[in-house]
């Protein structure tokens, strides 16, 4: 299988080749657009420059029997630029070493191209079969309208169509042109499940070997003629504004350019930096280092961790927002013959992707060229649009692999300081932002703290449940509130309202915490710390009645038979009820949330001072699997990121700064620090549902469950020493 980059299209080559011969069968469906299109494309090679054309079909099938598959979703890690074409392919009855997958650039006509809350395949899984298999039907008919014969009479294999009775067959290729002639299917029909060749198979993904030889392409990696280089210094402080600065050194500098004030939009918020452009981003930055900028802080300056958390502590107190109420939870609490309460302190965290911030753009008059990684093209183009005054088709997104997205590529500023420095200079120019810009320019996952309370009768059955959330919002902190009475993000509420565990009273609060730092959607978003504090309480609740954690889930799962069916299916594949050897500790954590659902156990033996996790099994449901090995994959992505989440570093503020600015205090799980990973995939043939975000909020919780079943001690904050539990 090939994979051809997006190159730009520009308006001599593209009436140069629109009057070559070659025939192509273009065919795609999206949910932003209804029914399927047919229409010819010419794609050749002219003046020894490849030219790709962007089209919104998903599926070219050329005479020269080329089979070219758009990638129409950015590929972050997560597989999509093998899973999507994959399910295509299926119907198409081709395998992929046939085709060339080309990952498509920004335009409409693709309907919804962003990459987020572990939706690309459940979103498009419909649409992606019946382009595949509209191709298929509309080959059969050509053949069997070339060959005279019946179509019921003939099947598609491998790229040919082939006549049962005669043994017969046909290239896809010598079958276009009469395929030109047909309609397209509206409701083609697809294939049973049992039929599938390629779908819920291990399969190898094409990007890998790219990304490993070096040979893939990451905006960090876009360059063009005549480019300059922008390192811009940004305030410390992310709400200060600029007093003064002085850059007669940074000129001094061989090869800086331009000293100028950039400003970095993110939505509603816009920050001021000094940017230093130059031909090489050595020299920018070291521009950049002999700048003397003075800030001014104003009120953020006093901004510190303390009194976030003081604040938060005093927030818990209050009833906030009552987002789930069942039943009376306060007349069934204060009756209650048993009673459990505890607070949980979740703390910020930065996104830290491998990849930093970059962004390559060109503004020349009222058109707009741009080369950056990122989870929205469309958004790019949109808001790039919407920020210059020009028409969306003004400008050309190439859509680069994402060196790590986490979410944090959801937002645009650096893409933003890209546009606004190049239309201020009139050339190409490529910001580059260090990790110390990344790690501390936000936006950042919210700190949360919650207060969970139960109660249980005398048999010790809960009867009351509350779980209190205090959070910041990431959509006020990014977009303001119409109501700045209704400040509080329904979003830090994701997951308890899914919650399977049937009690009779409940209630679920979310209080409103502001604070001055932008705050962005992280893996899992809120569900990687309201699952912690959730799913350690309940545990609690199951240990002060004296049952076993996982037994008293399951007793309480009511009308939820999937999440029983799940967390039955992680009792049989971890081996939970197994005697353990002396000085071990199992613990268990599920969650089912917008992204999807999954469950781990994870097993630790006592050391001096701390544990050792000695395995972690895990399981998700996640529907039909496209590609078995890219699920187990994406689960053990996410479990690594949450135990990352859980031991070792946190953002802190200080001085309304963070601290924390690089790998050095802001550290990874490492590899030697990884444990073995089990992933149990349940089998399934409905559609498929999420598997980037649900392997990451049980593991932490997990993992704390298994500590205090080992060691007796309670873990309810985060991040903590695994080797120094105090």
């Amino acid at each position: 299988m090939k994979q051809q980059p997006s190159l730009s299209l520009n308006r001599r080559a593209f009436l140069k080749t629109g009057g070559l011969t070659v025939s192509s069968l273009v065919i795609g469906f999206n949910s932003a657009q209804a029914g399927s299109e047919l229409v010819n494309l010419s794609e050749r090679v002219a003046e020894k420059a490849l030219v790709s054309l962007e089209v919104s079909p998903l599926v070219i099938l050329e005479n020269t029997g080329k089979i070219i598959l758009m990638a129409h979703k950015p590929e972050i890690g997560q597989g999509t630029f093998q899973s999507m074409p994959l399910i295509v392919a299926e119907e198409l009855e081709v395998s992929l070493d046939q085709v060339e997958i080309r990952q498509a650039m920004a335009d409409k006509k693709f309907g919804n191209m962003g990459v987020g809350g572990s939706y690309s395949v459940r979103s498009e899984w419909a649409n992606l079969r019946k382009a595949g298999a509209a191709a298929r039907e509309m080959l059969t008919q050509a053949a069997a309208k070339t060959w005279n014969v019946p179509v019921d009479e003939c099947y598609a294999r491998e790229g040919k169509i082939f006549h049962k009775p005669t043994g017969k067959s046909s290239s896809y290729g010598a079958l276009t042109e009469i395929a030109k002639t047909l309609d397209v299917p509206k409701e083609p029909k697809l294939k049973d499940a049992k039929e599938f060749r390629l779908v819920g198979k291990p399969s190898k993904r094409p990007d890998i070997p790219a990304k490993v030889t070096g040979r893939a392409k990451f905006g960090i990696d876009a360059e063009v003629p005549g480019m300059l280089y922008a390192s811009v210094d940004r305030a410390p402080v992310m709400q200060a504004t600029i007093k003064s600065f002085e850059d007669t050194a940074a000129k001094k500098i061989p090869g800086v350019q331009h000293v100028l004030k950039a400003e970095r939009k993110m939505n509603k918020n816009t920050f001021q930096g000094v940017a230093v452009l130059a031909d090489t981003y050595w020299a920018a930055l070291q521009g950049r280092r002999a700048l003397k900028v003075e800030w001014d802080n104003g009120q953020y300056g006093a901004f510190n961790s303390a009194d976030i958390t003081a604040r938060f502590k005093e927030l818990a107190k209050t009833d906030g927002h009552v987002d789930t109420n069942k039943g009376d939870f306060d007349t069934a609490f204060a009756g209650a013959t048993k009673k459990l309460e505890a607070d949980y302190e979740l703390p910020f965290a930065a996104h830290a992707p491998m990849e930093p911030q970059n962004c390559l753009a060109s503004v020349k008059g009222d058109t707009v060229e741009i080369w950056t990684s990122t989870q929205l093209p469309d958004d790019v183009q949109k808001e790039t649009a919407k920020y210059l005054n020009i028409p969306p088709e003004n400008v050309m997104v190439h859509v680069l692999f994402v060196g790590g997205g986490f979410g944090r590529r959801l937002f645009l500023d650096q893409v933003m300081e890209a546009v606004y420095l190049s239309k201020q200079v009139g050339r190409p120019v490529k910001v580059v932002w260090t990790r110390e810009d990344d790690m501390a320019g936000g936006p950042y996952r919210p700190a949360t703290y919650s207060r969970l309370r139960a109660g249980f009768d005398g048999a010790g059955k809960p009867v009351a449940f509350q779980h209190k959330v205090v959070a910041p919002s990431i959509n006020d902190t990014q977009f303001g509130s119409k109501d700045p009475a209704k400040r509080q993000d329904d979003g830090a509420m994701e997951g308890l309202k899914e919650a399977p565990y049937d009690i009779p009273n409940l209630r679920f609060n979310n209080v409103f915490a502001d604070v001055p730092v932008p705050m962005g959607w992280w893996r899992a978003v809120y569900s990687a710390t309201t699952c912690f504090a959730h799913e350690s309480f309940v545990d609690e609740m199951a240990h002060a009645v004296g049952q076993d954690p996982l037994a008293f889930r399951l007793n309480l799962i009511g009308e939820n038979t999937r999440m029983k069916n799940l967390l039955t299916f992680l009792r049989e594949q971890s081996g939970w009820e197994k005697p353990l050897p002396a000085g071990w500790g199992k613990g268990v954590a599920f969650w089912q949330f917008f992204a999807g659902q999954a469950g781990h156990v994870v097993y630790v033996s006592k050391t001096d001072k701390g544990v050792k996790i000695e395995k972690i099994v895990a399981a998700v449901d996640c529907g039909t699997a496209v590609n078995p090995d890219n699920v187990r994959s994406q689960i053990e992505g996410g479990t690594v990121m949450g135990l990352t989440a859980a031991l070792k570093s946190a953002i802190t503020f200080e001085e309304g700064r963070a601290k924390q600015t690089n790998f050095h205090d802001y550290q990874m799980l490492r590899l030697n620090e990884t444990p073995p990973i089990e992933v149990h995939i349940l089998p399934s043939s409905e559609s498929p549902i999420g598997v980037g975000e649900p392997g990451l909020p049980p593991a932490a919780p997990a993992l704390a469950n298994a500590i205090f079943a080992a060691t007796g001690k309670r873990v309810r904050k985060l991040p903590f020493d695994i080797n120094d539990l105090g």
